[in-house]
């Protein structure tokens, strides 16, 4: 667990990175934390796209894949908030060492 003060002041920012990921890149930029779960949502938010764009190209099964899709999206968000709000810097399953911000 890391917690410190940079956790506390950042904690609420990582929470809500999982639903707008931009929100760390404004308010808190230099807590390493913060911008370690804005990197994890931004991974996140750009998997749902590609998933929905993909599955939902592909006629009848891509139809029914996609709700199943959706929800391990789901998933994963409320894994990525459950561990911003512990103070947890552990990746995501499946997509979680993709790095993408700096």
């Amino acid at each position: 667990m890391f917690q410190s003060s940079d956790t506390r002041f950042a904690k609420i920012f990582a929470i809500f990175a999982y639903i707008l990921f931009f929100l760390p890149l404004i308010a808190a930029r230099n807590s390493r934390f913060a911008m370690y779960h804005c990197n994890q949502g931004l991974v996140l938010l750009l998997t749902f796209m590609a998933c929905n764009m993909m599955l939902g190209l592909v006629p009848f099964i891509g139809w029914l894949l996609l709700p199943l899709a959706n929800l391990g999206i789901v998933f994963l968000m409320f894994v990525g908030m459950l561990n911003a709000a512990g103070g947890i810097m552990r990746p995501l399953p499946i997509i979680g060492n993709i790095n993408l911000l700096q």
